[in-house]
């Protein structure tokens, strides 16, 4: 069992929320403009990525020695026809950067919290949750965390891969904003 801090109470933080409590684990949820002086060992940063900088600028004490898991979509919503990370980075290597005494994973951004409380994408293809990052304990303790959940997970190799995650994401959020694809669709993974 492992505790669970969760910033952000939308849909994403719920659905990812829901799916730790499923496995066994107990979640705590810190909203907008709320803080927590204990955090707990897995931190689940379930926000809008404009609002990442402030949230580990205040937290990064805190932060330390924690697994992050940073599950932001970097796009321009302005024109919803880029992403606003440097070409040869990503949001979660940004916050890597932030957070040198934390362990940084990407995870979750390749899903829709509607896939999440389902557990499948479609009508019956279990939903994979891919996480980077270059700490394989992190990683271990993430999918430990997710055990009995009902989702899959898949390691996606190094912190590095974080940028074709938010790419992979960036292109289901176009296609289900668009309506190409529901937003209980997305990519499912054959084996």
């Amino acid at each position: 069992m492992a505790n669970i801090t969760i910033f952000g109470k939308g849909n994403m933080g719920s659905a990812i929320g829901g799916n730790f409590e499923t496995a066994g684990n107990v979640v705590s949820y810190i909203g907008s403009g709320e803080s927590s002086d204990q955090l707990g060992d897995i931190v689940v940063l379930a926000v809008p990525y404009s609002a990442l900088s402030s949230i580990v600028e205040e937290n990064s004490e805190k932060l330390a020695g924690k697994v992050v898991i940073d599950i932001t979509n970097p796009l321009d919503f302005a024109t919803f026809d880029s992403l606003v990370v440097p070409s040869d980075s990503s949001a979660a290597a940004e916050v890597q950067k932030a957070l040198p005494n934390s362990k940084v994973l990407k995870a979750f951004n390749t899903t829709f919290a509607g896939t999440l409380t389902s557990k499948t994408i479609g009508d019956s293809h279990p939903t994979t949750v891919l996480v980077a990052g270059d700490d394989t304990d992190a990683k271990n303790q993430v999918f430990d965390a997710l055990d009995g959940s009902g989702l899959a997970t898949l390691d996606a190799g190094s912190l590095k891969r974080a940028r074709e995650l938010e790419a992979l994401g960036f292109l289901q959020l176009t296609l289900a904003g668009s309506e190409k694809i529901s937003w209980n669709g997305g990519f499912g993974l054959f084996n």
